[in-house]
């Protein structure tokens, strides 16, 4: 029956998904994705005004959104904000761990508290996100749990990233360990993992100047595809992961990359 309506496959509509950063380039693009598909939405942001902004966005196109101003940093914040989507919805179907952070500087000038702050927002979170989630994905039987990785879980970066190119690598673990840990539940537990894409943060790197030409220029010598990603490259793999047609993936690392790491 699925191999006669394969596009069945690909279908959330009605699924409760919390999303985390959702102020931030990748949370944006999930909360517009899982809304247009049709899920209920439990959005979680930092930044309020940014926050309130894309929820209602997301309410235009006629999902049901329930806006959190908090971050996951904290296990007591990442259990409420689990239970919000229980107590609205019955349930939560799909978590995507979109919040996170990163600060750039050369090894000998970075703070270790920088180091740490940025390693507490990319790893620790995502694992107690995940945390919070599996007692009820457990007792429902089946759940589906999408992490943030990067291109530079693989690879380095020469312009003061060792702690964003740490970072990566422990989610990419967690995913793979999740994913042997909780596949035997029914909890799928994968990540994504972009190399650069226009969002508000890159978008000077799309400019027609000199400068963003020859950053441009640098990235897109590794990049197979010949350019640098859109925010529609990364509707098709969160649609993918967060879906029935998923359903036998767990523990992968999904590169959103236009053949980045091949280059």
């Amino acid at each position: 029956m699925t191999l006669r309506n394969p596009l069945a496959m690909f279908d959330v509509k009605g699924k409760v998904a919390l999303i985390t950063g959702a102020s931030g380039a990748f949370g944006m693009v999930a909360a517009r994705v899982m809304a247009g598909a049709g899920c209920k939405l439990v959005l979680a942001a930092g930044k309020a005004n940014e926050l309130a902004a894309i929820a209602t966005e997301c309410r235009d196109s006629g999902a049901e959104v329930v806006e959190v101003n908090t971050r996951p940093d904290t296990e007591a914040a990442c259990a409420a904000l689990v239970a919000k989507a229980v107590e609205t919805y019955g349930r939560l179907d799909i978590l995507v761990i979109a919040s996170g952070m990163n600060k750039v500087a050369k090894i000998d000038a970075m703070a270790p508290a920088d180091f740490l702050a940025v390693m507490d927002a990319n790893v620790t979170q995502s694992w107690l996100l995940a945390r919070a989630a599996t007692p009820q994905m457990k007792a429902q039987g089946e759940g589906k749990i999408v992490l943030v990785s990067s291109a530079r879980g693989l690879l380095g970066h020469p312009a003061g990233y060792t702690v964003y190119c740490a970072s990566k690598p422990a989610v990419d673990g967690i995913t793979k360990a999740l994913g042997c840990e909780l596949g035997p539940l029914g909890i799928t537990v994968n990540a994504i993992a972009p190399t650069v894409f226009r969002s508000p943060l890159t978008s000077w790197m799309f400019e027609d100047n000199d400068n963003a030409k020859a950053v441009r220029a640098g990235f897109l010598a590794r990049v197979p595809k010949g350019r640098l990603g859109e925010p529609e490259d990364l509707a098709g793999p969160l649609l993918f992961l967060t879906s029935k047609a998923s359903d036998f993936y767990t523990g992968h690392i999904l590169y959103a990359d236009g053949g980045y790491p091949a280059g």
